[in-house]
């Protein structure tokens, strides 16, 4: 018997939190536009150039606002010079900092770029980089010329290969190399106000020539099992310390992020989506019947969670689908191949693009080879479509040319989507039992736990219930109403989570710790409420340790 063709889906997440500051508007970290010229350009340019590619793009709805607000506010400053709210973009646009302290803490986060990649690639760049630590280290500022030099080559250095290869003004004031005009500045910016409005436009093509399937992340990026029953991640970790008490409400939080991610999502995609990438891949017994009550016909999650649900007999069984009934419907659920996603997203970055990608498809021959069942394996590669890229030379441009290229047109490997096989009616087996994790490791370690995080999450609970009392006893109006939600969603949000606890750099802990300590205070501030005499910082620091002005922000995780 000839083994079927093994189907192929290669999953990008793309996700950013809420770093835009409530009270005034200001962006506090400049990740979502970075992200934006570099890898949601480059990621899009791939699927148009090479026939045949094909993807699912996953989109946390938090981050599709933020990209629609960042092109708005570029064009605002491009008609009539209003401020954009983004301290780097303002800079390069001519508003320099007023203070030596603005200006060490915008020095600061022009050093944030991969070392090898985008700093030593560019010789002009890596001597401004020396210049912009002993700046930093010393409290000394920059010169006024080396320091518009310094801004304008951070911008050029996150720039994607795909406009670096298309737009004349990249190479252009690369060649120039220095003592750049604030013409030149405006120029740049003009450049990445067109980029940024022209994202979400090329993925909507992309869906509709189906090249691309997309799917969505509930709104704030929360971990829903964990909102739902904190105590539900002792199903993984038995032994797990949990936060003093469990978050009140949760199930009708859970609701309302996925009721405003897919309104987020039909405004600017205009339909709904059919998949659902939960949070870290987040799932328990209670998390997959709301997302079948929200219309989601598919969801997926890490392979160690299927391990964790059914034991040593998941070897082979990720390439399967399953599902748990729900109701008279049922959402199919699909689980990561870990390790490939791994390599990927961690390994190959250091190989040679062909021998990276000729290793990757070896293993998908091997894994069809093997294949004893009459109905195809399925193989999911999820990962992160943002951070991994940074860590290739040439944004990682060469490998993913290649990777689309040679799947495109294998004879026995064929690439797809989620709702493609829904289409075609593939069949899924019953999922026994469902033992709740994420993708990482298969548990929630990285967002519960850690004293950290569960002062963190005390804090929120606290917050919640502050929220809950003011609802019951103050008339809001319906507007009100609705921003109080929206920013106790963005405290919902796994991020802050995630960068608390010994596991990470200091002073990315101390950033987050930071911000979700704003977004709490604002929320208060929304109830009309005092501030609770215990927001003070989770993370325990010298005095002397200050946080970094980028917060870091692109670290990645191996899921074993």
């Amino acid at each position: 018997m000839t083994a079927p063709p093994l189907k192929l889906v290669l999953c990008w997440h793309m996700h950013q939190p809420q770093y835009r500051r409530l009270s005034d508007g200001q962006y506090l970290r400049p990740w979502t536009w970075l992200h934006g010229i570099k890898d949601y350009t480059d990621m899009a340019a791939h699927l148009e150039s090479v026939p045949g590619a094909r993807a699912v793009v996953n989109f946390s709805t938090i981050l599709l606002e933020q990209i629609g607000d960042y092109a708005d506010r570029l064009a605002y400053w491009q008609r009539d010079g209003q401020a954009i709210g983004d301290p780097l973009l303002d800079a390069l646009g001519g508003r320099l900092p007023a203070s030596t302290e603005k200006k060490l803490a915008l020095t600061e986060t022009c050093r944030h770029a991969n070392k090898i990649h985008m700093v030593a690639a560019f010789p002009i760049f890596a001597a401004l980089h020396e210049k912009a630590t002993a700046a930093v280290a010393t409290g000394e500022p920059l010169g006024d010329t080396d320091f518009y030099d310094l801004l304008v080559w951070y911008h050029l250095a996150w720039t994607g290969e795909s406009v670096r290869r298309a737009h004349p003004l990249i190479r252009e004031l690369q060649a120039k190399g220095g003592a750049f005009s604030a013409d030149d500045g405006r120029q740049l910016l003009i450049l990445i106000g067109d980029l940024l409005r022209e994202i979400l436009p090329r993925y909507r093509r992309l869906a509709e020539s189906g090249a691309v399937e997309l799917s969505l992340t509930p709104h704030a990026h929360p971990i829903l099992p964990l909102l739902i029953d904190t105590a539900v991640a002792r199903e993984a970790m038995p032994e797990v310390a949990l936060p003093t008490r469990p978050y009140p409400g949760g199930v009708d939080r859970c609701g309302w992020h996925l009721d405003r991610a897919l309104s987020v999502f039909e405004r600017h995609f205009g339909y709904r989506p059919r998949g659902c990438w939960p949070s870290e891949g987040g799932v328990s017994k209670a998390v997959l019947p709301l997302l079948t009550e929200h219309g989601f016909q598919w969801t997926a999650t890490g392979t160690n969670v299927l391990r964790n649900s059914v034991g040593r007999s998941a070897a082979t069984a990720h390439f399967r689908a399953w599902r748990m009934t729900a109701g008279q419907q049922r959402c199919i659920c699909f689980f990561r191949d870990d390790e490939l996603s791994d390599r990927i997203g961690f390994q190959y970055s250091t190989w040679a693009a062909e021998h990276a990608v000729d290793d990757f498809i070896a293993r998908l021959e091997a894994i069809r080879r093997n294949w004893k069942d009459p109905q195809a394996p399925v193989v999911s590669m999820i990962m992160d479509g943002e951070n991994a890229w940074e860590h290739y030379p040439y944004n990682g441009w060469y490998f993913l040319q290649h990777l689309y290229s040679k799947l495109a047109q294998h004879p026995h490997i064929e690439l797809t989507t989620y709702e493609r096989m829904l289409d075609d009616g593939i069949e899924a087996e019953i999922l026994p039992q469902l033992v709740a994790g994420s993708w990482v490791y298969g548990n929630f370690a990285v967002w519960i736990g850690d004293a950290q995080k569960n002062r963190a999450w005390d804090l929120l609970v606290e917050a919640k219930e502050c929220a809950d009392r003011a609802f019951a006893s103050k008339a809001f109006d319906p507007a009100q109403r609705e921003t109080i939600a929206e920013q106790l969603g963005v405290c919902e949000g796994s991020d802050w989570f995630w960068w608390l606890g010994s596991e990470n750099r200091l002073e990315d802990s101390i950033a987050f710790d930071g911000l979700l300590r704003e977004h709490l205070e604002a929320l208060y501030g929304l109830l009309g409420e005092p501030l609770p005499g215990n927001l003070q910082s989770i993370v325990p620091v010298d005095a002397n340790v200050q946080p970094p002005a980028d917060g870091g922000g692109t670290m990645r995780r191996a899921s074993q």
